[in-house]
């Protein structure tokens, strides 16, 4: 299915990555939802330049009832179910490792709060969209990662233990939903310059990130939003449970 065929939702779309992924969908002539828990100005700003085809969306992902009334919704306005999930929401986080706590300080309320949006609210949103998907024998979910499996760096315990559940849960999901025309599959980013989330990190993080990559650059929230269009594209049709890199070639392995 095309991606100007497809009603795509995204969520914790009312800024920095969501919104730029958002808005990549809308360019390309989806239909978007933009879901947001708090930001109801912004994310009706990341939605107004698609009129009719896009809706700004309040949903706490955390909940199984809100995400299935979200979708339904979405069905109601857009008259087809939702065909592309990608699941960016995240917990509250700043991106400055200078401010985390160390595995000695660290508490277990700090990972539950991350596993409670990154992997329960995967699961949700699988749960609720996955139905419809099956249906009609076609569906796309996208998960986001981070590229800190393999390259952790800094101690960002709590959110690199949530991203790695949500691998799996990608993984054992993609396995599940293949016979069914369904793919899941993630793209995992370093730091992004710049959002919300890493608006607090040193500039000078920023230069050695940038310095040891081939690009020598830091990866923009369009440039990574870009490549998640690829999972809900035609061309990915053969590609399903993988966790694909996009941050300028820092990490290759």
């Amino acid at each position: 299915m095309r991606i100007d065929e497809q009603v795509v939702l995204v969520t914790g779309a009312g800024r920095g990555l969501g919104a730029a992924i958002a808005a990549a969908f809308g360019r390309e002539g989806a239909r978007v939802v933009v879901n947001y828990r708090r930001s109801a100005e912004a994310a009706a700003a990341v939605s107004a330049p698609f009129g009719d085809r896009a809706m700004a969306m309040q949903a706490d992902v955390t909940d199984p009832g809100a995400v299935a009334a979200m979708l339904s919704t979405a069905e109601i306005r857009f008259g087809t179910p939702v065909t592309t999930v990608v699941h960016n929401a995240l917990s509250d986080f700043r991106f400055n490792g200078d401010d985390r706590a160390k595995i000695a300080d660290i508490s277990w309320a700090d990972f539950a709060a991350q596993m409670e949006v990154s992997v329960r609210g995967a699961l949700n949103l699988i749960q609720a969209a996955s139905p419809a998907m099956a249906a009609r024998g076609f569906g796309r979910i996208v998960t986001i990662g981070t590229n800190l499996f393999q390259n952790p760096v800094v101690p960002y315990h709590d959110y690199t233990a949530a991203k790695a559940a949500l691998l799996s849960l990608t993984r054992t999901a993609a396995a599940d939903l293949g016979p069914q025309g369904i793919t899941v599959n993630m793209l995992s980013g370093g730091l992004l310059r710049t959002t919300d989330a890493s608006a607090a990190t040193p500039g000078a993080v920023f230069d050695l990130i940038a310095q040891s990559t081939p690009l020598r650059r830091v990866t923009t929230p369009e440039e990574f939003a870009d490549a998640v269009l690829f999972f809900a594209s035609p061309w990915s049709r053969a590609v399903t449970g993988q966790n694909l890199v996009v941050d300028g070639g820092l990490v290759r392995d």
